[in-house]
């Protein structure tokens, strides 16, 4: 018997060892490709679910705006009110037509009055008026109504439905790619032998969305619940994908992995023919070493192997490896962070290149903007954001943030979106600088915010625009009254008549200096106050504030000391805000020092700038001054240092914490800066104002 040659044996020993390790990775692979392409399934017929259960929410939010155009058409009231039923009746067949509704109806102090469309159940859209509701018809069938009293005519109701037949289930399914059913949940229990019951049936359980393969009917299935205005369950939506489709693409792949790794097996053998006779075990060594870098185990280290070739080869492979380690590791961090920022955080985010098209949508952004991710990649931002400025135009071309960001280093602005429903929404894109090929924004939905704001700044100002009138001719008369008893009585008034004509004026002067402070803060806060840019002399500006607070002062047997340069250099800006500046901090000053105390207000210039400030005899910053910026927030007051019983001294007279907000809005608008200190000696406190100097031409040349 004539035995192996040692080459031989290793050329045999080397093919099936190279054809196990084949079979040994091509057995899990297909295992794991399987598994994936469930997982694929699963992903796909939850991702149809998603879109079929947000296109039914969507008709729902139709169907409502659909009842208030209804509701606030004129024509609707005209012929109501004229009686036309059979006017009324074209009309809303047409506006059903148009409208893609089955029904529309209106009805006069609980009567119909005209109809068009497909019989409807009315009762049960009445019922549901306070928001769009989900209705059983006698068929079985679902529909979605709303009701909304006409605009004009109270005693009138304008009625909207929309059937979720099989017609509407398979739109939808044209829209998501499945097929998809819409069931109450009556007809859902039903069917005692389908396999889709235990699906549904945790769905009605639990309220949350469910999937999973129903391996018996060969299906992908999701079920999603569909809310009533009440919150409870009132219908399901189920897409389902047949696993055949799946499955021909599985065995497509399974036969292409065979054939992959009979050529592989081939390859192998045909190498260790060639190289059998050189190599031998540390070969042996790095192939198998390389086999579990290929399978993805970066954990175990490349042995080494004799001779200058294979110990560079070992050397090379092992530092391979380590890199490999490292950047796995790296990868996958990075990678798991960013999914996790980018699919957790509230606001939108989508990317562009640099011709601004979109790159990547998450979900946030697309459900903000009313888009499907899918649709939106690749095209324009500005047609998929579609913003629109208050006189319609589009900014794109002169004030869109993504560009202004390239060359500022960053970009930030509040923009008016029009979704593709008609709605509105105002978001604030936030636009990074860009990097590589992307560049990256960041949307945050402020329509609520903004409609609050709004909201809130009207009621202030209509209030204060109402306070101030009265107020204004109580000061003028006051005023005159006191002129009139001094005429009447040159001999002076008695105290108590004094005292109270005095009271009443101060009482006065405080409510006017509280109203102006709420008119200029909503002023501020919503952009409309500008600053009138004119020379200002200084001296008038303290003289008129010193004037105006006179009386709070002498309230409390306070004296005011001015010493200012001369002669005061002049400044560029707005006389009455600065003099508003002045007025609030000799209020604060007359607030905080005690009676019978001295008021300063000094100044000095500065080079190119000139300081003001008003200094107060009080008992000083809380802290010894530390954090004394926050007193320059808004809605933020500062009680007096402890007393004696540890609590802090509030003054006699409080505000509301925006005089001292307004001061730093205003002094910023002119280019200048305050800031609070302690007083001279360390005691009380200094209010400092400092302001740019008004430059000649010489100087601005």
């Amino acid at each position: 018997m004539r035995r192996l040659s040692f080459g031989t044996l290793l050329i045999s020993l080397n093919a099936g060892l190279v054809l196990l390790a084949v079979i040994g990775v091509a057995v899990p692979a297909l295992g794991l490709i399987e598994r994936f392409a469930d997982e694929q399934g699963l992903a796909r017929v939850n991702l149809a679910g998603a879109a079929a259960q947000e296109a039914v929410e969507r008709s729902a939010r139709d169907v409502r705006t659909s009842a208030h155009l209804l509701a606030e058409r004129p024509t609707v009231k005209r012929l109501v009110e004229g009686g036309d039923a059979a006017g009324l009746a074209a009309f809303l067949d047409r506006f059903r037509r148009t409208s893609s509704l089955s029904g529309v109806a209106i009805f006069s102090k609980g009567k119909l009055v005209a109809a068009g469309g497909a019989p409807i159940p009315w009762g049960a859209v009445l019922r549901g008026a306070e928001g769009p509701g989900i209705a059983r018809l006698p068929g079985g069938a679902l529909l979605l109504g709303s009701s909304l009293p006409l605009a004009s005519t109270p005693d009138a109701t304008a009625a909207v439905a929309l059937v979720l037949d099989a017609g509407f289930a398979r739109q939808i399914a044209g829209q998501v790619g499945l097929p998809v059913m819409i069931l109450d949940p009556e007809q859902a229990s039903a069917g005692g032998n389908n396999l889709r019951l235990p699906l549904r049936a945790e769905v009605l359980a639990t309220g949350r969305p469910r999937s999973g393969r129903l391996k018996d009917a060969g299906l992908y299935v999701s079920v999603r619940p569909l809310r009533a205005p009440s919150g409870g369950i009132a219908a399901l939506v189920e897409t389902s994908l047949p696993r055949g489709a799946v499955a021909s693409s599985l065995a497509r792949l399974s036969r292409e992995l065979l054939l992959l790794s009979l050529l592989v097996a081939a390859l192998a053998t045909i190498s260790g023919l060639l190289i059998s006779r050189r190599l031998t075990r540390p070969v042996q060594a790095l192939t198998a070493s390389a086999a579990r870098i290929g399978r993805g185990d970066l954990s175990t280290p490349t042995p080494r192997a004799p001779g200058a070739e294979l110990g560079t080869l070992a050397a090379t492979m092992e530092e391979m490896r380590r890199r490999l380690l490292q950047l796995t590791s790296e990868l996958r961090r990075r990678q798991a962070e960013g999914e996790a920022i980018l699919t957790g955080i509230v606001e939108g985010v989508f990317s562009v290149d640099r011709d601004r098209r979109i790159q990547y949508l998450n979900p946030q952004a697309a459900a903000l903007l009313g888009v499907q991710p899918e649709a939106a990649i690749g095209r324009f931002c500005g047609d998929v954001l579609n913003p629109r400025g208050k006189d319609g135009s589009r900014p794109c071309d002169e004030s869109c943030p993504i560009v202004h960001a390239r060359f500022r280093g960053g970009a930030n602005a509040a923009e008016h979106l029009l979704r593709p429903d008609g709605t509105r929404r105002v978001v604030v894109i936030t636009s990074a600088p860009p990097t590589e090929d992307q560049q990256f924004q960041v949307l945050r939905d402020e329509t609520d915010v903004e409609a609050a704001r709004r909201q809130r700044d009207a009621v202030l100002a209509n209030i204060s625009h109402e306070f101030r009138t009265p107020l204004s001719a109580q000061l003028a008369s006051i005023e005159l009254l006191r002129e009139r008893l001094l005429l009447q009585d040159p001999g002076g008034l008695d105290p108590q008549t004094r005292d109270l004509v005095l009271s009443l004026e101060r009482g006065s002067l405080r409510l006017t200096q509280l109203i102006d402070n709420l008119l200029e803060s909503v002023r501020i806060e919503s952009g409309q106050d500008s600053i009138r840019s004119r020379p200002v002399p200084l001296d008038e500006v303290v003289e008129e504030a010193v004037e105006m607070t006179a009386p709070l002062l002498a309230q409390r047997g306070q004296a005011v000391e001015i010493e200012l340069p001369y002669p005061l250099p002049p400044v560029r800006g707005d006389a009455p805000r600065l003099t508003q500046v002045f007025v609030n901090l000799l209020a604060n000053a007359n607030k905080f020092a005690p009676p019978q105390s001295v008021v300063r207000v000094g100044g000095a210039v500065e080079g190119g700038r000139i300081a003001l400030w008003v200094e107060d005899e009080g008992p000083g910053l809380p802290g010894g001054g530390a954090g004394s910026g926050a007193l320059f927030d808004r809605f933020v007051r500062v009680a007096g240092d402890p007393g004696e019983g540890g609590e802090a001294e509030e003054p006699e007279t409080g505000g509301m914490g925006l005089g001292l907000w307004i001061v730093r809005s205003i002094v910023e608008r002119h280019g200048g800066t305050v800031e609070a200190g302690p007083g001279g000696g360390g005691r009380g406190t200094r209010m400092r104002v400092v302001l740019p100097l008004e430059r000649t031409r010489e100087e601005a040349a």
